[in-house]
């Protein structure tokens, strides 16, 4: 009895001793990180971030196939679609739905250059921001950095995208009756601008996705600024 006691005791002992092993380790990895090391490590991830989201989405189903970003009729006209299904016109509210993911998808790699400048324009600020801003900093980050100039570039690709299956007016005549009398947003009456809003939400989203993905498994993307920044903080 005495001697399993005395076990339980060494274990306790050992797995304290362990612990503060470990934790000393950790503080003296962060430690050993210069305030560049940590900056240029941070930038990597959130450009590779940047550049997976991008080849993921702005590609045929990239936003479509993806059950986190796809893009639906927004609030009462997608119950209104569903009723209309019931009427046998749903190949025609399929049709509208997927042209608004393709518009998705063809816009988004319109996106790279403007995600990486913003990237390596980074200051300091912007760096403390990421690391305490918790699981939505980066999709923060990149939002304020580029959603304007995005909208501007977006917005003609997903016009003529939706045009193409000729319900685009259609839509807009029905939202803008609906957003009248309080049904629907009014950023969201407007299909062009609603699906631009809806593709940036989604990479956004994306690029924080990847970001994770890349702390979790530092070593796994090859690079050696980020094994020793975030295998470090592991």
């Amino acid at each position: 009895m005495q001697r399993r006691q005395f076990n339980a005791a060494s274990a306790t002992v050992l797995g304290c001793l362990s612990m503060a092993a470990w934790q000393q380790a950790h503080a003296l990895a962060l430690k050993d990180l210069t305030d560049a090391e940590a900056s240029q490590g941070l930038k990597t991830a959130l450009e590779k971030g940047a550049l997976a989201a991008v080849s993921l989405l702005g590609k045929t189903d990239g936003f479509l196939g993806n059950p986190k970003v796809r893009i639906p009729l927004p609030g009462v006209l997608e119950d209104a679609a569903k009723l209309l299904k019931t009427f046998g016109q749903g190949k025609r509210v399929d049709e509208l739905v997927t042209s608004m993911n393709r518009a998705a998808e063809a816009a988004v790699p319109m996106a790279k250059d403007l995600l990486v400048n913003a990237v390596r324009s980074m200051n300091v600020s912007d760096a403390r921001n990421i690391l305490t801003g918790g699981d939505t900093s980066v999709t923060a980050f990149f939002a304020e950095k580029t959603r304007e100039p995005l909208v501007v570039k977006f917005l003609p690709v997903v016009t003529r995208a939706t045009e193409k299956v000729g319900l685009a007016e259609k839509y807009n005549r029905v939202a803008a009756k609906a957003s009248g009398v309080g049904l629907l947003r009014k950023e969201d009456a407007n299909l062009q601008q609603y699906v631009t809003g809806k593709s940036l939400d989604g990479l956004y989203l994306m690029i924080g996705e990847e970001e994770k993905k890349i702390r979790q498994d530092p070593v796994g993307t090859g690079s050696a600024i980020l094994k020793k920044v975030f295998g470090g903080l592991k």
